[in-house]
């Protein structure tokens, strides 16, 4: 058969080629404001590339992960760990018959809101902004509200979903309740994002000698190796060995792996993530924007001042505004805006 278009062909592939239970691009949701389809990229494709071509996803390279990138070339960023996230999901996807590229989508626009330093920036927010503020919610803001100068990127509604649900917290990541994502995609996502960050976190803090191989749990790493690479490969072949998507409809785990995984989690959260080196660091950073947060929202006209190319000609500013800039900030530019609000110049005279 002749197709008209390379997106059609794409699109009588997924037919033929993904599991029934699958996302397909030519049944997608559609968007909030509804476009001509493109000849030669399926709907999801294009929010891949939308994604990409963003300027909140290009900022991502300059946010934290856990150590600050500023320390060494290898520790990894926010882009970094994106980019570990979309590959992992994209082996599992591609393994059990789901659409690769709704999960590619997803797994790089997930953390588009993340603050600088990390989730020290997230608290910071979460404390001052009226009514919180948690980075899944600020990710689906940037794309349906912030991109494009207010316009949004206009991403289709299973998108938008995923990234919306694909975080866990400190929660049980196979919970697939009220909050829990409305596609396998999403739940792919919502998988690989643990199994990245616990790996390529433990991978920085040897590499910052802030943990020693030998003192990570031994039931652990009897059942999920004792390598990067090994773990990653056990927990993702967990994955797919659990997932029955003929009999069930979730994304799920080997329990015996799961449980390791968690167990890992839990340390790291009561071990690395609190170990006074990297608490150190990120004291600092919560001071600071805890600063700027108090001159912004206590000065907007001052505010508006600061980010009236970025505001345009807005009449009102609101906290709302103030929690975006600061959310959108890269560690450097955090640090660059609060050196010039804060702390005085040299002057110099020959």
């Amino acid at each position: 058969m002749t197709w008209r278009t390379t997106r059609e062909r794409i699109e009588a592939d997924e037919g033929r080629q993904l599991h029934p239970k699958a996302a397909r691009s030519a049944r997608t949701k559609g968007r909030a404001r509804p476009i001509e389809k493109c000849p030669l990229r399926t709907d999801f494709q294009r929010d891949r590339d939308r994604i990409i071509h963003c300027k909140a996803f290009r900022r991502l390279k300059g946010k934290t992960q856990v150590f600050f990138s500023s320390l060494g070339d290898h520790f990894r960023t926010r882009l970094t760990h994106t980019l570990e996230v979309s590959q992992i999901a994209r082996t599992i996807a591609r393994a059990l018959r789901l659409n690769e590229d709704l999960t590619e989508a997803i797994a790089l626009g997930h953390d588009l809101g993340h603050t600088p330093f990390g989730h020290a920036g997230e608290d910071v927010l979460a404390k001052l902004v009226p009514g919180g503020f948690h980075h899944a919610r600020q990710s689906v803001r940037v794309v349906e509200v912030l991109e494009n100068d207010g316009a949004g990127l206009n991403l289709c509604a299973e998108t938008v979903d995923g990234i919306r649900c694909h975080t866990k917290g400190t929660g049980p990541v196979a919970s697939n309740g009220g909050e829990g994502p409305s596609t396998l995609e999403g739940e792919v996502v919502r998988f690989s994002d643990v199994i990245a960050y616990i790996n390529h976190d433990i991978d920085d803090a040897l590499r910052a000698g802030i943990l020693d191989a030998a003192v990570l749990p031994g039931d652990v790493v009897a059942v999920l190796g004792d390598t990067h690479s090994r773990r990653i490969t056990t927990l993702v072949s967990a994955v797919l060995g659990a997932t029955d998507l003929d009999a069930g409809d979730h994304i799920a785990m080997e329990e015996r792996c799961y449980e390791a995984m968690e167990t890992l989690r839990a340390w790291l959260f009561a071990t690395l993530y609190v170990h006074p080196d990297v608490v150190r660091e990120l004291d600092k950073a919560r001071t600071m924007l805890e600063i700027m947060w108090e001159r912004f929202s206590s000065d907007l006209e001052r505010f508006r001042t600061l980010c009236s190319a970025r505001l345009g000609e807005r009449e009102a500013v609101g906290l709302q505004d103030v929690a975006d800039f600061i959310a959108g900030m890269t560690d450097a530019y955090a640090i660059q805006v609060y050196e010039e609000l804060f702390i005085p110049r040299r002057w110099f005279m020959e």
